[in-house]
């Protein structure tokens, strides 16, 4: 998606949101071509240090909910003008520390062709029971691939690099 486009939502959206939203920190606002998701920053409840992790678990659980519930007039209201104004749903989320809580989105068919070995793989996946279909296999790669690809493209680009060092010192070069 076009970065100005992402801009244009981004500062409606800015303008438009009411100010106790955004009291937190900005909106992550990302936009593709069927979907607008905007994340918005909650404050995580208050416990006492001692408090488990199931504990705060819950707490913000409720936190978001509470939100969520709360909002939910406003939030349509606003989903429904930025969607008559960009041509796109639009779906919520709130942020609370690392932890983040996606609303209502789309889940959007995309075609693709797959050979014999990557469809051995999603079906690997299906029989032992880590995703329910070959559709939920294959998101279940890409998310697989999100949460690991800073630590993978950064091997990437320094086997990139390498390769480029030895085509330098090869035989025909300035420096072999």
């Amino acid at each position: 998606m076009t970065n100005d486009i992402t801009a244009e939502v981004r500062a409606w959206l800015t303008g438009r949101l009411p100010k106790e939203w955004t009291a937190d920190g900005d909106p992550q606002v990302d936009v593709d071509r069927e979907e607008i998701t905007v994340v918005l920053a909650l404050t995580a409840p208050g416990l006492p240090d001692d408090a488990t992790d199931a504990e705060r678990a819950q707490a913000l659980a409720g936190r978001v909910q509470g939100w969520r519930e709360d909002t939910r007039e406003r939030r349509m209201a606003i989903a429904r003008e930025t969607e008559h104004r960009f041509d796109r749903k639009v779906a919520w989320g709130v942020r609370a520390g690392d932890d983040t809580h996606l609303f209502t989105h789309l889940a959007v068919p995309v075609m693709t062709r797959l050979r014999q070995p990557e469809r051995q793989v999603l079906d690997t996946l299906v029989e032992a029971g880590v995703a329910r279909s070959r559709a939920h296999a294959l998101a279940w790669c890409v998310r697989l691939v999100g949460q690991n690809s800073d630590a993978w493209l950064g091997e990437l680009r320094e086997a990139m690099e390498k390769v480029r060092e030895v085509r330098r010192s090869g035989p025909g070069t300035s420096a072999g």
